[in-house]
């Protein structure tokens, strides 16, 4: 297959082990996976939520965080989020704040299909409305950060596994999602740290 898209294999401790075709890769047996989740802000804190596409392998229709994807092999962790970013949501970001340098989950579901990934937390802040591009994203909404949070942490808000597994990471770094602490990329897995590759 001509450019089929690649995603990096890992072994527990974060080391790379070679690459498997993302199409292949999502079943009863996924193999551990570098991948990253991004939430989006604007500057007043307002989190930005998508449903995933209805055609998507795994978890299609389900809301989940603003953005998520598995950096190609040898791309740097924050330079696949930009990129994905500009692809899945029409944002322009010049940079992104790591959060969870070390956050990784393996979930099922109910058909069996597992997802098994070492998967980084950034931040974006963004003054302008996404553009969903309908092959990745059913639909998007703004909502307040704290009412969200709130929503997750409750269970009155149906949410991906990956992202009911972060908010309360993330809401123990502070109130203001602006204002939480930028982690060091020292702490990120062997395969995702800058220049490990």
């Amino acid at each position: 297959m001509i450019n089929e898209e690649l995603v990096v294999l890992v072994d527990r401790e974060g080391n790379a082990i070679g690459t498997a075709p993302k199409a292949q890769v999502h079943g009863p047996e996924t193999p551990l996976h570098l991948a990253f989740s991004c939430y989006v802000f604007d500057e007043h804190g307002r989190v930005l939520v998508s449903r995933r596409a209805l055609h998507k392998i795994t978890w299609p229709g389900v809301w989940t965080n603003s953005c998520c994807g598995h950096p190609l092999p040898g791309e740097p962790v924050h330079a696949a989020v930009i990129r994905r970013l500009a692809f899945e949501l029409g944002l322009q970001v010049e940079r992104v704040d790591l959060l969870l340098p070390d956050f990784s989950y393996r979930a099922v579901m109910e058909n069996g299909t597992v997802e098994h990934e070492i998967c980084p937390v950034y931040r974006a802040v963004v003054s302008v409305d996404a553009r969903p591009n309908p092959d990745e994203v059913a639909e998007v909404k703004w909502l307040p950060w704290d009412s969200f949070a709130e929503g997750v942490l409750s269970g009155a808000m149906p949410i991906s596994p990956w992202a009911r597994e972060q908010i309360p990471l993330l809401v123990a770094l502070g109130p203001d999602p602006l204002a939480w602490p930028v982690a060091d990329e020292d702490r990120l897995p062997p395969v995702a740290r800058p220049l490990a590759r």
